[in-house]
């Protein structure tokens, strides 16, 4: 058995974050990551089209001014490729690598309350003791199959967008692709002039907002290099992290005209979130208002796609109230004659067959298949987990009370564990979120070591307490119950969950910049809410 201080799970965004911020603290750190590279999430969603749709100078973290200026991204939306690039030059700036053990998976994690130890054990027959573990696995961990009956009769290859680690020939094969969230409508967009036919398998229609992707004009890096104190202000205070200016304007307070207009330019030139949070600050809260621009977009849709029953099947007939998938073209791909949409809704699925997907209407033969079904979010990552506790597993406890945590970063009857982008999480552009949570974390632990210094060195233990966790839950409860999200069936829900449950508590949804003022009001009163014990 080997031990360590701190073992951290995940070499993405917030296993890196956090391996820096413990290391500063002088400790000995070992993170480990199932996957043959660092990148995280990065790494195993390699489709064609991955891209991020946060603008490429804020889809980093940013301590590191001097590799924004040397790193240069290339386009306002930095690709998959690039951003794991950049997650491995950081790891080198860093020397991060010594640290970071791959293709290791953790198969549990056990607290042992006489020495006040984590034990961790890896599925290559490692154990390793540590006195602090941080779970950086992330909300997009483990991939959502569908159970569709037939699905392995299929002679065809069938693929799935996040466990898609090479790239695969789709050169005039006829391709289905199911799902159309957005690696579903990403994949869709960048394969289409290549395959011989695209069948876009969907359960609902989505409201997709152009993203335009062009090239960054030197003048534009100049700019950002120069302002880039004042970016991150944006960032901090926008409800998703974005470099938005977050307005206030109800867009029920100003005339129909002036709606249109408004909503047509942020169309033509604009971020997709500039829908629900840039222009106007109740699309999210407001139903009236919502369903304003619900009536601008089905207006949209009907204007660009030529075919009526494309455009019925991809007019959406509920709120604007999902995750929002942006991205340009999208619309306009299903002007192409190869490109075609089923909605199994009308049309449900009977089987899949060896040549192709079987619905009620007809047999759809297909050559591949890619299933674009997202992942089981927030708790999926961590129900093949064994994380037992004080008295019980992480998933006993979940199961029996709800996904829940304080703050998204500790949970009762875990002590030293934290999470990294826990449940409770915001949702929205993640490098600054995952930066609020590890800086968090990074002041918890400076807390224990203190007083573990004071105590003869006596191991401290941090665990969030009952009541704090209580109303944190009750808080965020509330929030989601109020939300427009609430009216819309996704995984902001936990519907994507391993438990397949309606869950109004799995985010915080009032906003990235409310949560952050929620840390940092807790970080003031000396990180309330958490206990340390010896």
């Amino acid at each position: 058995m080997s031990s360590v201080d701190a073992v951290v799970i995940g070499a993405g965004f917030g296993g890196l974050y956090n391996l820096i911020k413990l290391r500063e603290l002088g400790l000995s750190v070992r993170a480990f990551d199932k996957a043959p590279e660092i990148g995280g999430t990065w790494y195993w969603s390699q489709y064609p089209g991955a891209t991020s749709d946060s603008a490429s100078e804020i889809y980093r973290f940013r301590f590191n001014k001097d590799l924004l200026q040397t790193d240069v991204w290339p386009d306002h939306y930095v690709s998959q490729q690039g951003t794991l690039q950049y997650l491995k030059n950081i790891a080198k700036l860093y020397d991060l690598e010594k640290d970071i053990q791959l293709k290791t998976k953790l198969v549990s994690a056990a607290f042992d309350s006489a020495s006040s130890t984590w034990t961790t054990t890896f599925d290559n027959g490692e154990v390793w003791k540590s006195t602090y573990l941080i779970m950086a696995v992330g909300i997009f961990h483990t991939p959502n199959y569908p159970k569709i009956t037939g699905l392995e009769n299929f002679k065809g290859p069938v693929y799935h967008t996040g466990e898609w680690t090479e790239q695969y020939d789709l050169k005039d094969k006829r391709v289905g692709i199911i799902g159309n969230g957005s690696s579903g409508a990403q994949m869709l967009v960048n394969i289409a002039d290549d395959v011989k036919q695209a069948i876009s398998f969907q359960r609902s229609a989505q409201y997709v907002a152009p993203h335009p992707n062009k090239a960054v004009t030197a003048e534009y890096r100049e700019k950002i290099n120069k302002t880039y104190d004042d970016v991150w202000k944006l960032v901090d205070n926008h409800p998703t992290g974005m470099p938005l200016e977050h307005q206030a304007t109800s867009a029920l307070s100003v005339s129909p005209e002036e709606r249109e207009r408004i909503w047509e330019e942020v169309w033509d030139k604009k971020s997709g979130f500039s829908f629900m949070y840039g222009v106007f600050g109740d699309i999210h809260s407001s139903e009236e208002a919502n369903k304003e621009l619900c009536k601008f977009f089905n207006k949209k849709i009907a204007q660009i796609v030529e075919d009526p029953e494309k455009v019925k099947k991809l007019t959406p007939n509920e709120l604007y109230g999902k995750r929002p998938v942006t991205l340009s073209n999208y619309y306009e791909t299903f002007n192409k004659k190869n490109v075609d949409i089923v909605n199994y809704q009308h049309t449900p699925f009977v089987e899949i067959t060896e040549n192709g997907i079987r619905t009620t209407e007809k047999l759809h033969e297909l050559d591949v298949i890619i299933l674009a079904t997202g992942f089981e979010v927030v708790d999926g990552s961590y129900a093949t987990i064994d994380i037992k506790g004080r008295n019980e597993t992480l998933n006993q406890q979940w199961a029996r009370d709800g996904v829940s945590s304080y703050l998204a970063i500790g949970d009762t009857g875990f002590p030293n564990l934290f999470f990294s982008v826990g449940p409770q999480s915001p949702l929205g552009n993640m490098p600054p979120i995952i930066e609020t949570q590890g800086t968090f974390v990074h002041g918890l632990i400076a807390k224990a070591e203190k007083l573990k210094k004071e105590n003869g060195g006596k191991p401290v233990l941090i665990e969030a307490d009952a009541e704090a966790k209580k109303g944190w839950m009750d808080l965020c409860r509330q929030i989601a119950n109020g939300s427009i999200f609430r009216n819309v069936k996704s995984y902001i829900f936990g519907n994507n969950g391993p438990r397949g449950d309606d869950n109004p508590g799995i985010f915080w949804l009032a906003g990235y910049a409310n949560y952050r003022k929620a840390v940092e009001d807790a970080t003031a009163k000396d990180y309330a809410g958490f206990k340390f014990s010896s």
